[in-house]
């Protein structure tokens, strides 16, 4: 009996210490029936909501799991997440890869970086290690890579290239590359074309949120927007056994794609100079702001909203967010940050530092997209309401008191984004929605500072000193900005979204109550 147990504890322990099956590329191009797998597996896994890029292939949406061996013990920030999925995916699957391992730039600065290296995934006959070339690709990029002009051919070919904003083009695995050095991967659109994606952090998190103006536009030559994978082939392999062996990478050219546009860069309206300051953007005839056009041109169309239910989604998205940041904001106390004394200076770059425990704990950029998209929310919720008050037929609105409705779900949603934390002495603290969205520009990013201040309440109860409030002062016109390049001068923007819908009328001056009819009953004019 023991001889049998120590046999199934060998057995299972060798299962356990087994190492992942070799990469095999069977197929020389990836076709549209890998790419629409590809986005199958984004969208399981961006539905499941797995924590981090470790949880992610552990989790059962992930159908590969059980031939990893020790390969899905693996943590990665954003820059990197797009990279691990696209290239673990092609293992899986026996598809070809190739990566930019170097480039001539940095992450930041006003000119697009140069590739200069490229990093082919070729089986010489044995067999691939595909762990081991994971890991050495994930070694070799960061947002740098994606920093890469949209407009242009390089010599060495770029991994990415600017699609139409089109039904299909924008699709689950399209990456979305913010210059200030953020990525998130698309991984579901929905029919109203709103566009949601997932994203990983210095803290290797992986949050989840929809695409806005949280990710701010600049020049095309700096390669911001939305990306798709360039289509690449093997060529030059030979059969054995099913397999390709050996063989060189070539790869499309920006004008051999078929959904190659730079409509993002240069608008839809005539722009023979090329002049992005000037882009315009309109629909069958209706002039839109970029991110409208976006989510109207990727729905085919739908130009349709209501203005109750995109408040209601909204928030729901904004209180994810915000209960991201808490996680952020909850990590950071609990490992001791908030405790330590304050450094005597913080990076000249808050947005990116080598050290540590800045990288890892501070949330500047963070806190910018989420002041960004609440600035977004009021100024849209704004728009639909100057469009309902002029009969525009694009707001589909059926009920008799739009202002009444706007409150009830703005306040019912607020309280159900409650957000409790422990206060420094250890009492609980719960904050609505509104609570924080009042609060929003006073939330320190500073990792070091009380938890108080780290949502903006600059009562008494924080055990910060002089010095570390010195640093909150000094830090003020930093937590203004919604970007890197706003440098906010006059003060926090407008996020008052309760105060919007309260000063609206109660109805609109072309709707009045009918002699006779019942309380709420309206008639147009």
């Amino acid at each position: 009996m023991r001889g049998l147990l120590l046999a199934l504890v060998l057995t299972v322990c060798g299962a356990f210490a087994a190492e992942a099956a070799p990469w095999r590329i069977t197929k020389d191009h990836w076709d549209a029936q890998d790419e629409i797998g590809y986005g199958r597996f984004i969208t399981a896994l961006g539905d499941s909501g797995c924590s981090s890029s470790q949880s992610c292939l552990r989790d059962p949406a992930n159908p590969y799991r059980g031939s990893d061996g020790a390969f899905l013990d693996i943590d990665v920030d954003c820059a990197k997440l797009p990279y691990l999925l696209r290239a673990y995916y092609a293992w899986k699957n026996g598809l070809p890869f190739s990566y930019v391992n170097g480039v001539a730039g940095s992450r930041f600065g006003a000119t697009s970086n140069r590739v200069v290296g490229r990093a082919n995934i070729v089986d010489n006959g044995g067999g691939i290690n595909g762990a081991a070339a994971l890991r050495e690709m994930i070694d070799s990029v960061y947002s740098a890579t994606f920093r890469t002009d949209a407009r242009t051919d390089s010599a060495v070919p770029s991994d990415f290239y600017s699609p139409a904003l089109q039904p299909g083009s924008i699709r689950p695995g399209t990456i979305i590359y913010d210059t200030n050095a953020h990525i998130g991967i698309v991984y579901r659109v929905e029919p109203s074309g709103r566009i949601h994606y997932m994203d990983a952090h210095p803290d290797f998190t992986i949050t989840r949120s929809v695409y806005g103006a949280q990710f701010g536009r600049s020049p095309a030559a700096l390669g911001w927007g939305l990306k798709n994978w360039r289509p690449l082939r093997l060529v030059g392999a030979r059969r054995d056994n099913g397999r390709l062996v050996g063989g060189r990478y070539v790869f499309a050219r920006n004008q051999q794609i078929r959904d190659f546009s730079l409509v993002q860069y240069l608008g839809t309206e005539p722009n023979p100079a090329g002049d992005e300051s000037k882009a315009r953007w309109s629909y069958n005839g209706a002039r839109l702001g970029y991110y409208e056009y976006v989510r109207v041109a990727v729905s085919g169309g739908r130009t349709d909203f209501n203005p109750v239910y995109e408040l209601q989604a909204n928030m729901r998205i904004l209180c994810n967010d915000l209960n991201d940041r808490a996680q952020a904001v909850n990590q950071a106390i609990a490992n001791g940050i908030s405790a330590k004394l304050h450094p005597s200076q913080i990076p000249s770059n808050i947005y990116s530092s080598d050290n540590g425990e800045w990288e890892s704990y501070a949330t500047p950029a963070r806190d910018a997209r989420l002041k960004a998209r609440f600035v977004a929310l009021r100024r849209d919720l704004a728009r639909m309401i100057g469009q309902w008050l002029n009969r525009d037929p694009r707001i589909v609105y059926d009920g008799t008191d739009l202002k009444r409705d706007l409150l009830n779900v703005y306040d019912q949603q607020s309280r159900a984004c409650t957000i409790t934390y422990l206060s420094s002495d250890k009492r609980p603290v719960s904050q609505t929605f509104d609570d924080m969205s009042r609060r929003l520009f006073a939330m320190s990013f500073d990792p070091y500072h009380c938890v108080e201040l780290r949502w903006g309440n600059d009562g008494p109860g924080c055990p910060d000193q002089s010095g570390k409030r010195r640093w909150y002062a000094a830090e003020a016109q930093m937590r203004q900005e919604v970007d890197r390049d706003s440098h906010a001068l006059a003060g926090p923007q407008d996020v008052d979204i309760r105060g919007l819908i309260a000063q609206m009328p109660a109805r609109a001056p072309w709707v009045q109550r009918m002699p006779g009819s019942p309380r709420g009953g309206a008639a147009l004019q």
